[in-house]
């Protein structure tokens, strides 16, 4: 490669930086750095990809360029200006400064040096003055904390808000942290006053907020063992004051400094990574510590399932996750297989076995290899064994017991678990104990192990007389409830399956009139009314139950209820139960020809019931919409547990769908804060999960006001879910309705259509322009008619050497008609805009006078005035292009039109004839006209 090469490569960038497309333009300039480009070329060079960075708003990357450009020309005016620019954006003004004083002294009279210093001095004299004024405000502050003559006294409260308000501000926190603030706040902790501990704690939050720095020094200054002991303490406002600034120092640690003083951290971090592991292994002890709240126990679970495993399967380095495994799996394990209440036992909330098992299937589902897995269940199998084998009794319990969690969890691990000798036959042994205790912990284990296909059998051979003798005989209901779930499950083996029903006629609807007869019952504790839910969830894939419950108000409000409530175990089944109701599952039509085919070869065919056909479902969804199921499922989304996984946010995502597919019924799901709840679904969650909840937006925007639907900032954050459903991967319909409401976002302000483009939507918009399917083109091409409204889509289309304008021509001229109301509103919007376009309109396209005929003479009076106001628009920009157009057929057409009825056409055409006039191309009529 040549040095030629990278002038070209460094002139395409160029052109790629002036059409906007900056991504495009940093691969140029990147690709021609690597080509051997002259010292002065590559200061060159990395002052572009500085310039490139900037617009991308990665300013580390903008001042680090910049830096090679100085190191390679001293001189460079306009590297120092970009990095000047950089470390303004990163809030280091001290350096900001000299890089513009610098550019002073070497072009004096420049108006923008001169206003961009006078800009940053006036920011550092605001900062210096800001600094000094809260010194004394900081001291006094802590002086009134730590009076002990000030208990509970107003004064006291006031100073800790002011105190916590600072510490949110980043110069603030560097002043607190400056002025021996954590020493002073760990004095506030040791006081054990809940107000002045969770001042501390919020305050902590602010000053270990995205800076490393701080974050290593607090620890140090306060011991992570006293960090996360607080986690451990008996208050529950207290322990989640500390779960979060456990996770602030987690993010920062994890991702670095965003803010603060850079030069000073290579001295105070040696190795990030060593803190982190203290950090998880000090939260891996307090799992299993005597005096622990069950509180502290579940937010330090919640913690660990947010930080080990990986964020991105793409990440290859779970290096993190093995050494979790190594150190601490048997401590998880202890958790998930604790009993409740017994003496000697870990301290444990209804929700601790459950976060367990996530905890666990998050490990397992981050390995990479066989190797790995193996090891994992090697471990457990270990574990259970020590329990299983000399320990009595309690020992079989506990090793069934966290048998169970694993197959809440890795199910692989649990089904390994069960082929355990003895195991099996213990469980079905102990579900006839006398004791509760012992029955509740088999009868469960026995439940969860239906689920899975391999036991599935055998259960059905061994436990179904088991089950029915504990539901019909059963003293307590809290084993009768349990047995009645292990039936449900096993009732429904065949799914939506019509053919395949695995009980007597009419038994299933029995067992479901029981299920919401004690969930109505509010005398039973939340924890055993989850598991009528349980039996619910796997009862209603028979339509008949389907029907039945959606016409029980009292169970729907009861459902609901205890959807809201502190036992977070039954938010999967009540999302699950939905999902049944409003058949929001993926279900294709068989194909005829398949059936007809499988028949023949005497293969099952599955059947859908009757009743789940559409009309049912619709007015399922009605009743539930009735019941209040909105406010309901925004109650869950709200939820901040471990138990809201990415499988259930899934599920409430099919149903947010479900929901919105009438338009009759949006206006209601809007109300409800349904468009509220509806974001995060679609920004968070699996892929599936992500894509339904984006399409039910889709859907909530097209039809709509989006400023209502969305108040405030909250309508920017509907962008990025609506541009994702843009992608290949996603079906005609989400393409088309992606499109649909991106169009209408796009018509109301300039600042929406910006994150549009920022979302890098318009290549995509554009490729759908040639979509073979006649309503996604037009859709397409409806959208980028409202986004031309923005400079950056003009540049696009005035850009040489392409064809955006050819085919808004051809398609102003084809047969669909609102094809051609789409396009001919994007020319005359962008004649308009930019007149330079009109002299090239007919270099495009040699049909573009017939075109242009056909829009005036077209009976629709929109598609006659966008014509009009084009020709207008090319008449206005060139006497050249003028003199053709009025030489054409176009003229008697003109003449016609401003004889017409008063209207903007017959203005438009007047118009026209006037600037002919104007030219000297006609002569005006004896009267004037």
């Amino acid at each position: 490669m040549t040095a030629s090469s990278a002038e070209q490569l460094r002139k395409q960038g160029n052109e790629l930086f002036k059409c906007g497309d900056y991504e495009g333009a940093l691969a140029a300039y990147t690709q021609a750095l690597g080509l051997g480009a002259t010292p002065q070329d590559q200061a060159v060079l990395h002052r572009n990809l500085a310039a490139c960075h900037l617009r991308l708003e990665d300013y580390d990357k903008a001042e680090a360029e910049a830096s090679k450009a100085i190191e390679k020309d001293g001189g460079d005016i306009k590297a120092l200006y970009r990095r000047s620019q950089a470390l303004e954006k990163l809030g280091r003004l001290d350096q900001a400064v000299l890089d513009l004083q610098r550019c002073v002294s070497l072009e004096p009279k420049n108006r923008i040096f001169q206003e961009a210093l006078r800009n940053i001095a006036g920011q550092i004299q605001e900062k210096v003055r800001y600094m000094s004024s809260t010194d004394a405000k900081v001291e006094q502050m802590f002086q009134i904390l730590l009076d002990p003559e000030e208990k509970g006294t107003e004064k006291k409260q006031k100073a800790s808000q002011n105190l916590v308000v600072l510490a949110r501000e980043d110069a603030g926190a560097e002043k607190i942290f400056r002025s021996n603030g954590v020493q002073l706040l760990q004095r506030l902790l040791d006081t054990g006053e809940t107000d002045l501990m969770l001042a501390a704690l919020r305050t902590l939050v602010g000053i270990c907020s995205e800076h490393q720095s701080r974050t290593v020094a607090t620890l140090s200054v306060l011991g992570t063992r006293r960090v996360v002991s607080i986690l451990g303490v008996d208050n529950q406002a207290v322990s989640l004051a500390a779960c979060h600034l456990l996770q602030v120092m987690f993010d920062a640690l994890k991702e670095g400094i965003k803010k603060g003083f850079r030069g000073k951290e290579g001295a105070i971090i040696v190795d990030p990574a060593r803190e982190l592991k203290v950090l998880i292994g000090n939260l891996l002890e307090l799992l299993t510590e005597e005096g622990v709240s069950g509180q502290g126990r579940d937010n330090a679970l919640t913690l660990l399932i947010k930080v080990v495993p990986r964020k991105s399967p793409k990440d290859p380095n779970n290096s993190l996750t093995l050494w979790v495994i190594d150190q601490g799996l048997k401590k998880i394990l202890a958790v998930g297989g604790s009993l409740q209440d017994p003496p000697g036992e870990l301290t444990v909330t209804a929700n601790s076995r459950m976060s367990a098992s996530i905890l666990l299937s998050k490990l397992f589902d981050d390995l990479k290899c066989d190797a790995e897995r193996e090891n994992f269940h090697r471990l457990c199998e270990n574990y259970i064994r020590s329990w299983f084998e000399g320990q009595g009794l309690a020992g079989k319990l506990r090793a069934i017991q966290t048998v169970s969690c694993l197959l809440q969890g890795p199910c692989d691990a649990g089904n390994r678990a069960l082929e355990l000798s003895g195991v099996m036959e213990s469980v079905i042994a102990l579900c006839a104990s006398e004791r509760e205790e012992e029955q509740l912990v088999a009868v469960e284990a026995l439940i969860h192990a239906a689920g899975k296909a391999k036991r599935a059998s055998f259960i059905t051979a061994n436990g179904v007389s088991l089950l029915k003798d504990l539901y019909k005989r059963g003293e307590k209901d809290s084993i009768r409830i349990r047995a009645l779930v292990g039936l449900c499950k096993l009732g429904s083996a065949g799914g939506t399956d019509f053919s395949m029903k695995q009980f007597a006629e009419g038994s299933t609807l029995k067992l479901a009139k029981q299920c919401r007869k004690w969930l109505c019952n509010d005398q039973i504790d939340a924890g055993t009314r989850r598991w009528a839910v349980e039996g619910l969830a796997y009862l209603t894939f028979d339509a008949d139950v389907k029907e039945e419950c959606v016409e029980d108000e009292a169970a729907l409000k009861a459902l609901f209820q205890l959807s809201q409530s502190e036992e977070r175990a039954v938010l999967f089944a009540v999302a699950s139960a939905l999902v049944n109701c409003t058949n929001s599952y993926d279900y294709e039509e068989p194909d005829p020809k398949m059936v007809e085919l499988a028949k023949y070869a005497k293969q099952h065919v599955p059947e859908q019931h009757p009743k789940d056909k559409p009309s049912f479902v619709r007015a399922r969804v009605k009743k539930l919409l009735a019941a209040g199921v909105v406010s309901a499922m925004t109650c869950m989304v709200k939820t901040d547990s471990p138990v809201l996984t990415g499988s259930c946010r899934e599920l409430l995502s099919r149903v947010f769908l479900a929901l919105v597919e009438d338009v009759e019924d949006r206006g209601t799901v809007v109300a409800q804060g349904g468009g509220k709840a509806l974001l995060p679904l679609a920004l968070e969650g699996t892929d599936v999960g992500q894509t339904k909840a984006a399409q039910a937006l889709a859907k909530l925007t097209i039809t709509s006001n989006p400023e209502m639907t969305f108040p405030g900032e909250r309508i920017y954050e509907v962008v990025r879910p609506l541009v994702s459903l843009l992608h290949l991967n996603c079906s005609g319909l989400q393409n088309f309705e992606a499109l649909m409401a991106l169009t209408n976002l796009a018509g109301i302000s300039e600042r929406l259509r910006q994150k549009i483009l920022k979302e890098k939507a318009v290549p995509m918009i554009e490729g759908y322009m040639f979509e073979e399917h006649e309503m996604i083109r037009r859709a397409a091409t409806e959208c980028m008619c409202n986004l031309a409204m923005s400079k950056e889509v003009q540049d696009l289309f005035e850009a040489p050497g392409n064809d955006r304008l050819k085919l808004l021509v051809l398609y102003s001229g084809e047969e669909d008609e609102l094809l051609r109301r789409a396009a001919a509103g994007g020319l005359a919007m962008l004649t308009s805009l930019r007149p330079s376009l009109c002299s090239r309109i007919p270099q495009v396209t040699t049909h573009w006078l017939e075109i242009l005929q056909a829009l005036l003479l077209s009976s629709s009076q929109e598609l006659q005035h966008r014509g009009a106001v084009v020709v207008l628009n090319m008449v206005d920009a060139s006497r050249e292009v003028a003199s053709t157009l009025i030489e054409s057929e176009v003229l008697e057409i003109l003449l016609v039109l401003a004889k017409g009825e008063e209207g903007p056409v017959t203005r438009a055409a007047a118009a026209c004839l006037g600037k002919a006039v104007e030219y000297g191309l006609i002569q005006p009529s004896r009267g004037g006209e």
